[in-house]
């Protein structure tokens, strides 16, 4: 059986790729298709003994560093991909991947990440932005992603089964493109991420890149009426000048952390704080994973990822409103009754998001897919 792995682009490694390299490891044999490849050669490792195929954009001018102003070619770009003679696809998508185009006789599985948010639901936010609410730009940019949601709504059509990574991504499933999708969650290296060091100290500890959705500004602010505590910000972005300009002399930024720094720090923090309304939200469940308690915003995936207290083995606080006084609330709620939240309870929870709990989930459910899919024929 000849086996074909989609993926939107790559130029880093985050959340989707770990995903990735997960399937490729799955089917060795697998080769992949991508817009664009330009990821760094120290972290090619994972993709030795795989043929890569690219799109047409990867060789037009500026395709590989401004890939992204390429997005309305891309529905163009996957569709270019040639994918005859392949019995299976898989594809990776948060934005294009999916759209590939597969013939009666030819399986197609699709782990969608998420729709595409600024095409959806998240649409204002992301043209706000961007600075594209007024004008001609403007206008254009709104036709644009109206053209695009017709063609990801017709494309969902074309796969056979799709897999969400949360159940909250499987609520958008359902409402963007009215399909149910089976969900297993993404691959965490909770054997990395792990308890460790001495104890903890005092101080929180907030890690992310610093753009709007991330919401770091509410952290930030929610310890302007907390100076007795201590807070260290992780992360850069294009956000960072201006988090910097509102922080209160108790927080303090770290810049860009690497993953030994990144475990150390929840190895030995009061509680890991988050803002963000995620998809997921792979680093809630790392802090987990060294036995740290989390502290977050009440929706999307955190609520599938932490078990709020006071519920039995609670692992952390979530606050319903995306504002620094709910935050500000939660925080003193979790030092009334931190001791009810133990270390062992987060390790314990975090372990059933692990590599391996991954790998078993999605080889059985492709080969449960395969095997309805052979008998149809």
């Amino acid at each position: 059986m000849k086996v074909a792995i989609v993926h939107d682009w790559l130029t880093a490694m985050g959340g989707a790729e770990l995903v990735l390299a997960e399937l490729l490891s799955l089917f060795p044999q697998a080769e992949l298709f991508t817009i664009v490849d330009t990821l760094p050669p120290e972290h090619r490792t994972w993709l030795e003994g795989h043929a890569i195929h690219t799109s047409f954009i990867q060789r037009i001018p500026f395709g590989k560093k401004r890939y992204r102003s390429y997005l309305p070619l891309m529905p163009l770009a996957i569709e270019q991909l040639d994918l005859r003679g392949f019995d299976l696809i898989i594809s990776s998508s948060h934005a294009v991947a999916k759209g590939v185009l597969v013939g009666p006789d030819q399986l197609h599985i699709s782990y969608v990440h998420s729709p595409m948010r600024y095409a959806w639901d998240m649409q204002h936010a992301y043209l706000e932005e961007a600075g594209l609410t007024k004008g001609l730009r403007g206008m254009f940019s709104r036709v644009f992603l109206h053209k695009l949601r017709l063609w990801d709504s017709r494309t969902a059509n074309g796969v056979d089964h799709l897999i969400a990574n949360s159940r909250f991504i499987a609520r958008r499933i359902e409402k963007t493109y009215r399909r149910q999708a089976e969900v297993i969650y993404p691959p965490v290296d909770t054997e990395f991420f792990a308890p460790g060091g001495g104890g903890r100290e005092d101080f929180y500890f907030t890690a992310s890149r610093h753009v709007p959705y991330k919401r770091v500004d509410l952290i930030v602010e929610a310890f302007r009426d907390l100076p007795d505590r201590r807070l260290l910000v992780a992360g850069e972005g294009p956000e960072e000048k201006r988090l910097r300009r509102m922080a209160p002399p108790n927080v303090e930024f770290i810049g860009r952390c690497d993953r030994e720094r990144l475990r150390q720090l929840m190895r030995k923090t009061r509680a890991f704080l988050y803002a963000a309304e995620e998809d997921f939200g792979i680093v809630v469940i790392e802090a987990q994973a060294c036995g740290c308690p989390v502290i977050a915003y009440g929706r999307g995936g955190a609520t599938e990822t932490v078990i709020d207290h006071p519920a039995p083995g609670s692992t952390g606080v979530l606050y319903r409103e995306q504002t620094s006084r709910s935050l500000r609330q939660a925080i003193l709620h979790y030092e009334r009754h931190q001791d009810a939240i133990r270390p062992e309870h987060c390790r314990t929870h975090a372990e059933q998001f692990s590599h391996a709990r991954f790998r078993e989930l999605i080889l059985q459910s492709v080969q449960d897919k395969l095997q309805a899919w052979q008998e149809a024929l």
